[in-house]
C-alpha cells in the first residue's frame, strides 16, 4: 500500500507585481489558514515519509512549515522545479523516482495541476483544491511506478474552511 498526500500551497501575495509568479511570497492568512491542516494531519496521523514541493516560494514556504510542525527534517526536503508547470500526469513521473522503501509521500504543489490529479481518484470531484487543501489517496500496490494502473481510494479531504 502506498499513501499520498496531495497538498496545495498557503494563500499567497498578489502584492508584488515586480516578482515573478513563482517568487510570490505566503499571506499570513495563508499561514493561518496551513495551521488548520496541519492540526488536522497531526490528529490524523499523517506523517509523510517523503515531501516533495515545487520551487515555486509559496510552494516551499508552505512545505517548511508543515515540515516543521510533522517535525520532518527540512533539509530533507525534495524540491522540484517540475511540479510547478506539469500537468496532472507529471505528477506520476515524480512519483515513478521515489524508492519502493518509501510507503507516503506528500506533494505540495499548485493548481490547476493538483486539481486535475486528484479528481482522478474522488468519488465527487471538485471544481477546486483551495489553498492550503489536503487530499489524501491511498493505492493498492507497493511499487510507485504502478500508480497509475494501482486501485485507489480516497483517504479524507480536508479543507481549512471546514475544519
Amino acid at each position: 500500500m502506498k499513501n499520498l498526500y496531495v497538498l496545495r500551497h498557503a494563500k499567497s501575495s498578489w502584492s508584488f507585481s515586480e516578482l515573478a509568479d513563482d517568487q510570490r511570497p505566503l499571506l499570513e492568512k495563508g499561514k493561518k489558514r496551513t495551521r488548520k491542516t496541519i492540526e488536522f494531519m497531526l490528529k490524523e496521523g499523517v506523517r509523510p515519509e517523503l515531501m516533495i514541493s515545487s520551487h515555486a516560494v509559496r510552494a516551499f514556504e508552505t512545505a517548511k512549515i508543515v515540515a516543521h510542525a510533522l517535525n520532518y527534517k527540512q533539509n530533507s526536503l525534495v524540491v522540484s522545479r517540475f511540479l510547478y508547470s506539469c500537468d496532472a500526469d507529471g505528477i506520476f513521473n515524480e512519483l515513478f523516482a521515489v524508492s519502493d522503501d518509501i510507503q507516503s509521500v506528500m506533494v505540495i504543489g499548485h493548481n490547476p495541476t493538483l486539481t486535475n490529479f486528484v479528481n482522478k481518484y474522488l468519488d465527487a470531484p471538485v471544481d477546486y483544491l483551495p489553498t492550503s487543501g489536503l487530499v489524501g489517496i491511498a493505492f493498492e500496490t507497493d511499487k510507485w511506478s504502478e500508480l497509475p494502473l494501482a486501485p485507489a481510494r480516497t483517504l479524507f479531504l480536508a479543507f481549512p474552511k471546514e475544519l
